[in-house]
């Protein structure tokens, strides 16, 4: 998983915090009312005759939403007007210019201080105290916003460059420059005004949620069946949901004890789920545990453990609060869900749930799932949803990519040296491999691993990885390479996109589609192509049975949180049976079908759920992007597309598809090619 991008994140940050005061408005409501500002579009009509009226008389408009008492009187307001309004267009450009370049400098150090402070929470850096939480929960520009309205900076940007909604870009969008895009993307910053404290709050529950994912260890050598035996490796630690996950797709290649593990993990991940796990086994190797029978025993001895009480839960609820309390300062996106999606995404929920539910009644999702169950020689079990057999490596013992990948990277140093050869071996020059591995740093990682993009032209993005002591295993190189691949997206799109106000991407999606097409070449990164003439439908069966997995937890995440605005006094406990029952009715929907087996939560295992909220969309996006993408590269070269496609930065998800690769976002090529590898 990425970082969300720090342009945007920042970008939220100033729509969601103004002017703080002793007394909070209890209702931020328009200060400046339609008389005011019918009086200022007709008294202060720009006099230059290329000014745009329509342009000006929006960006009066949009200065006068975001006007409130504190910034002055009516009187004040047209005032402003009349003194900030730039009707020449060059100076308009030039003005643009400065404001981009301050920006710039704003957030990339911003991004740079928040790296810093967070370093001892992301980085594995010895025992985490209660200094580090603090510092790294901080969100050192929560109050820049207080600044900007207060000296008017901001509504000097909205005046001159005002907002312009999803729909008024889908519309117009086509035929701005890139310029006016560039522009447009100003606008953007601001867009409501929310006190800086609640942002604070938010950092405070979203920093808490990742750092509790980031510790959520299972040591599955001190797991046991109910006969007693252990049957993982000593030493075996895995984080959820990732970690568990990989080691479900790895155990495919195991013919013998595989099933065995398998059933074992899955276990593990309803007892998480329903919160029946003991909180004494959760990253503590003292202690033995029978996730079937749920006992622990220690030193030989069992005793009463106690559940872990719906932290679990009590984390969601305590973003959902958070983002509750900022919903009134957004009027017109008055919901996590609105934000998430028209805001962020900038794709409607309703769009992106008919998206997910036309593909999870896709018809070829049933051919695919008779391909897996003659393959594995037996009924389908719910873990299946991750089946891993149609990937070449699963042929391949783990322990044998693991020794390779060891020796190549026994440290984020040894890491960061491979890069230029990696890129190399993807298409780009010798200089190009090196430019791009250059603005990208290796960190140890605290937990699975991710990547943090630079916020300015001369700093570095961050790729955090986990590696043990005796050198890189498989899974942790896969989570890796995809990493990377999300840095090298935000390389691209930082230093080689045109204005900076339009770096970045449409959404992260858009950067987990560069993070899949690495990952998915894992494999010839380590020199083992596969030549096997399969390989295409392999892929295609493997790419479509993923996406419905994925799109089945997307699911699960729009319900819960559309369940939370419709019960806002739940408990932890109430959200926790709410979410199983979600959980079990998406899965019964669309699973059950597929799988034969009813009534499991498992679509609820996934971390970000807790940690990431609304996150999950993006990654079926990613999913359908990617392929669209890499139809769409064949028998080019992809460093070149990947350069071109990544330099159109953050137009909206629409327009940067149709310039990219010629079509709107759609899963129908995807099922159009597995009828085409099945046979319709």
């Amino acid at each position: 998983m990425t970082r969300k991008m720090f342009l945007l994140a920042i970008t939220l940050i100033t729509a969601c915090t103004g002017p703080e005061s002793s007394k909070r408005e209890a209702h931020p409501a328009m200060f400046i009312n339609e008389k005011t500002i019918k009086t200022a579009i007709s008294d202060f009509k720009p006099e230059s005759p290329e000014a745009n009226i329509a342009l000006f008389e929006k960006g009066v408009r949009h200065a006068a939403s975001l006007w409130r008492q504190s910034d002055g009187t009516a009187g004040e307001f047209l005032r402003f007007v009349k003194d900030n309004y730039i009707s020449d267009p060059l100076k308009r450009k030039s003005v643009f210019n400065k404001v981009s370049d301050y920006f710039e400098s704003v957030y990339g150090y911003f991004n740079e201080i928040t790296i810093s402070l967070r370093r001892n929470l992301d980085e594995a850096r010895g025992e985490i105290d209660e200094i580090d939480r603090i510092f790294g929960n901080y969100p050192p520009g929560a109050h820049l916003q207080d600044d900007l309205y207060s000296n008017k900076t901001a509504f000097m940007i909205a005046l001159n460059f005002p907002y312009f909604s999803l729909a008024e870009k889908e519309e117009s969008g086509p035929s701005w420059s890139r310029e006016q895009w560039a522009m447009a993307r100003l606008g953007d910053i601001f867009v409501s005004r929310v006190p800086a404290e609640l942002f604070q709050a938010l950092s405070a529950a979203t920093g808490n949620a990742e750092m509790y994912i980031a510790g959520y260890n299972i040591h599955m050598g001190k797991l046991l069946t109910d006969e007693g035996r252990k049957i993982f490796p000593d030493d075996m630690v895995l984080l959820s949901h990732w970690n568990l996950r990989d080691e479900i797709k790895a155990d495919y290649a195991d013919k013998v004890s595989g099933p065995g593990k398998q059933e074992m993990i899955f276990r593990v991940m309803e007892r998480i789920i329903r919160q029946e796990i003991p909180a004494d086994v959760i990253d503590n190797p003292e202690v033995e545990w029978s996730p079937f029978s749920n006992s622990v025993t220690k030193n030989g001895k069992s005793f009463e453990a106690v559940a872990e009480d719906n932290i679990r839960y009590q984390h969601i609820l305590n973003i959902f609060r958070t983002m509750k309390e900022i919903d009134p300062y957004y009027p017109e996106m008055n919901t996590a869900i609105l934000r998430s999606f028209s805001l962020e995404m900038e794709t409607s929920q309703e769009e992106a749930e008919a998206l997910f539910d036309n593909y999870l009644r896709s018809p070829q999702l049933a051919k695919i799932a008779a391909v897996i169950r003659e393959r594995l020689g037996r009924d389908l079990r719910p873990y299946d949803i991750w089946y891993d057999g149609f990937k070449t490596r699963s042929s391949i013992s783990e322990d044998f990519l693991s020794s390779r990948t060891s020796k190549l990277y026994p440290s984020p140093e040894a890491f960061h040296a491979g890069m230029p050869l990696m890129l190399k071996k993807l298409g780009w020059s010798p200089e190009r491999a090196e430019y791009i591995s250059s603005k990208i740093v290796v960190d140890p990682a605290r937990g699975s691993g991710h990547a943090w993009g630079a916020g300015r032209k001369g700093s570095l993005s961050h790729l955090r990885t986990r590696i043990p002591e005796n050198g890189m295993d498989y899974k942790g190189y896969n989570i890796a390479v995809h990493e990377f691949g999300h840095n090298v997206e935000q390389t691209i799109s930082l230093y080689d996109v045109d204005h900076y106000m339009m770096s970045g991407v449409p959404n992260t999606a858009f950067t987990e589609a560069a993070a899949f097409i690495f990952q998915h070449r894992d494999l010839m990164l380590l020199d083992l192509n596969d030549e096997n003439p399969e390989k295409e439908k392999s892929e295609i069966l493997d790419n479509a049975w993923s996406l419905m997995e994925i799109m089945g937890v997307g699911m699960v995440d729009m319900k819960m949180w559309k369940w939370m605005y419709e019960n806002p006094g739940a408990t932890p406990a109430m959200l926790r049976e709410a979410v199983v029952s979600i959980a079990a009715a998406t899965w019964n929907e669309y699973f059950a079908p597929l799988i034969g087996v009813k009534d499991t939560p498992l679509l609820a295992i996934y971390s970000h759920i807790v940690n990431a909220p609304l996150y999950l969309a993006n990654y079926s996006y990613g999913h359908v992007i990617q392929f669209q993408i890499e139809e769409f590269m064949k028998g080019k070269k992809l460093s070149d597309e990947m350069d071109r496609i990544y330099k159109l930065g953050r137009l909206t998800p629409r327009q940067w598809m149709i310039e990219a690769v010629g079509s709107e976002i759609s899963a129908q090529p995807l099922l159009d090619a597995v009828d085409r590898v099945l046979g319709n």
